[in-house]
C-alpha cells in the first residue's frame, strides 16, 4: 500500500514541476507582458529624430538604440547618427534599403562590401552613408549617418553668406 501512494505522489510531483516548466515557455495569461505593439505594425520612419528626414524608411523588423544615436540641429546643418538593430539578415537589410531610398529618389553612389556592407547615398543637400553588419544570434545592425545641409538649398555657404557662381 505505501509503495502505490509513494508511486502516486512521485507521479502527482513529476506531471507538476513538468507542467509549471512547460507554461514557463509559453505566454502567461494571468500576467501578460506589458508591450505596446506599434499602430501600424511598422517603425515609423527616421522622420521622427530628425525634422527634415521624411525620405529615410527603416524595416520594421529593425527596432531603433536611442542610447547609441544622436542628432545634431543647427542653422545651417541638420543630421545625425542612428542606430538599429534586429532580427534580420543583413543581405534582406541592404536589399529593403536599396529598394526604400531609390524609391524616395536617393541615388545610389557607393556601396562596398566585406564583413560589413556599406552604402552612400545622396540627394541634392542630403547625404546618407549606413553601415550594415550581422552580430550574434542572427541579428543585424545598422548605422545610419546623415547629414542635411540647409544652406544649400538657399545658395548660402555653411557661414550663411551668399555663394556666386
Amino acid at each position: 500500500m505505501k509503495k502505490s501512494a509513494l508511486t502516486v505522489y512521485t507521479l502527482l510531483f513529476v506531471f507538476l514541476s513538468t507542467s509549471l516548466f512547460l507554461t514557463g515557455c509559453t505566454e502567461n495569461s494571468l500576467f501578460p507582458k506589458s508591450t505596446i505593439p506599434p499602430a501600424d505594425g511598422a517603425l515609423p520612419p527616421v522622420s521622427g529624430f530628425a525634422d527634415d528626414i521624411q525620405d529615410i524608411i527603416i524595416p520594421s523588423e529593425m527596432q531603433w538604440n536611442r542610447d547609441k544615436s544622436m542628432t545634431i540641429k543647427t542653422e545651417s546643418f541638420r543630421g545625425g547618427l542612428w542606430k538599429y538593430s534586429g532580427r534580420v539578415e543583413s543581405i534582406s537589410v541592404k536589399d529593403f534599403m536599396i529598394s526604400s531610398m531609390q524609391d524616395n529618389k536617393w541615388k545610389l553612389v557607393g556601396e562596398a562590401a566585406s564583413k560589413e556592407i556599406m552604402l552612400a547615398f545622396v540627394k541634392p543637400n542630403k547625404t546618407c552613408m549606413m553601415v550594415i553588419s550581422d552580430t550574434l544570434l542572427g541579428k543585424s545592425e545598422m548605422t545610419l549617418y546623415v547629414t542635411i545641409d540647409k544652406t544649400a538649398s538657399t545658395g548660402l555657404n555653411p557661414f550663411g553668406e551668399a555663394v556666386t557662381q
